[in-house]
C-alpha cells in the first residue's frame, strides 16, 4: 500500500497538525493545502478541503501505528469501499499527458471502471502517472490496465502538426484540452454497450477556470452523462488509470519521432530542451520543427533565435476585462 486517503474532521486535523509541526517532518509548501510534511518513506499533506493525502512505502505503517490510534481513534485501513462506497461507482476518468512538454505530442485517454476492475487493481499500483518513476513502470502499469477484463478505455492522441493547427485556430490550450477530453468521452459513450453497469459519471481534472470550456466541447452522446471536474481529479483510480495510459502513449510517439528524425527529443521545457530544440534545427530546418513541438511555447522563439513576446498578466488582464 503506497496511498491512503481519508477526510479529517477539524479536531482531528488540529491533532495531526501539531503532530507533524512537532520537529520530526520535514514541512513543505503544497497548492490549497493548510500543512504537508515529509518523512524519508512517505509524506503527507492536508488540503483545505478537508482531505489527507499520504503516500510512499511507509503509508501502511504510518496509518496503522500512528494515524490510526492517535489521530482517527478509529481503524479505517482496508475498509475504504464501506466507509466511501462512490469508490466503487462505475465511472469514467479522463486525463492528459505532453500538455507541459515543448516536443511531442499531448495525448488524452479515457478509462472506465466498475467494482469489479477496481477490486482487480487493489495493491497493483495503478497510480497517477506523475508519481510513477520511470517509463518502464508506466509501459508496465498500462499493459495491466489494458488487460483488465471490464475495462473500456479510449486514447485520442493529438500529434504536434495538429496540434498546432488547432491551438493557431482556439488560442488557447485549455480549447484544445477540451476537445481531447470531449472527444475521449465520446469515443467510451460510443462503447456504452461494453460497460457493466453504464458509468455514473466522468471526472476529469479542473484545468480550466471556466469549468464550462469542457462542458461546450461535449459531444452528443458526452453530455448524456454527468460531467465532474475537480482539482486534483487524478486521486480518483479512474482518472489515475487515463493518466498512465496518456502518459504511455506519450512516450511512445516521442520515441517514434526521435526515431524518424534521428534526433533526440527530451521531455519537459528545460534548457536542455532548448539546445536539442536548436539542435533539431541545425540539422533538419526550422521548417521542419512544427512536425515535433508545439510552437506556441516560448522555448520556440529560443530555439529559433527570435525576441520573445512580453508576458503576459492573465490574473490582472482577468480582473481589467471584467472575467
Amino acid at each position: 500500500m503506497t496511498i491512503f486517503t481519508t477526510k479529517l474532521t477539524p479536531a482531528q486535523a488540529d491533532k495531526l497538525e501539531r503532530l507533524v509541526r512537532g520537529g520530526s517532518f520535514e514541512l513543505r509548501s503544497v497548492p490549497y493545502a493548510r500543512f504537508s510534511g515529509v518523512k524519508p518513506d512517505f509524506n503527507l499533506t492536508f488540503y483545505e478541503s478537508g482531505k489527507l493525502v499520504v503516500q510512499g512505502k511507509g503509508t501502511k505503517d504510518f496509518v496503522e501505528f500512528v494515524l490510526e490510534p492517535d489521530v482517527l481513534g478509529a481503524a479505517k485501513l482496508g475498509y475504504e469501499e464501506v466507509l466511501n462506497p462512490a469508490l466503487q461507482d462505475a465511472r469514467i476518468g479522463v486525463d492528459e499527458s505532453g500538455k507541459g512538454d515543448f516536443f511531442g505530442p499531448l495525448c488524452v485517454a479515457g478509462v472506465y471502471v466498475n467494482a469489479r476492475v477496481v477490486a482487480a487493481w487493489k495493491n497493483k499500483g495503478v497510480r497517477d502517472s506523475k508519481s510513477i518513476t520511470s517509463d518502464a513502470q508506466i509501459a508496465r502499469a498500462a499493459d495491466l490496465i489494458r488487460d483488465t477484463p471490464g475495462c473500456v478505455f479510449s486514447v485520442v492522441p493529438i500529434g504536434c502538426e495538429a496540434y498546432n493547427r488547432m491551438h493557431k485556430t482556439t488560442g488557447s490550450v485549455n480549447r484544445v484540452l477540451a476537445w481531447g477530453h470531449a472527444r475521449v468521452i465520446e469515443n467510451l459513450m460510443l462503447q456504452r454497450d461494453r460497460m457493466d453497469p453504464p458509468p455514473v459519471r466522468a471526472i476529469s481534472d479542473q484545468f480550466a477556470q471556466d469549468k464550462s470550456t469542457v462542458a461546450k466541447a461535449l459531444m452528443e452522446l458526452g453530455r448524456g452523462i454527468e460531467l465532474e471536474q475537480r482539482h486534483r481529479a487524478e486521486e480518483d483510480l479512474a482518472v489515475a488509470a487515463a493518466s498512465i495510459l496518456a502518459r504511455d502513449e506519450f512516450v511512445r510517439r516521442l520515441k517514434r519521432l526521435e526515431l524518424d528524425f534521428q534526433t533526440p527529443l527530451p521531455k519537459g521545457a528545460s534548457a536542455g530542451v532548448e539546445a536539442a530544440g536548436k539542435a533539431f534545427v541545425a540539422k533538419h530546418g526550422p521548417d521542419l520543427l512544427p512536425k515535433v513541438a508545439k510552437m506556441h511555447f516560448r522555448t520556440t522563439f529560443r530555439v529559433l533565435g527570435l525576441p520573445e513576446p512580453p508576458k503576459v498578466d492573465w490574473r490582472k488582464l482577468g480582473r481589467s476585462s471584467g472575467a
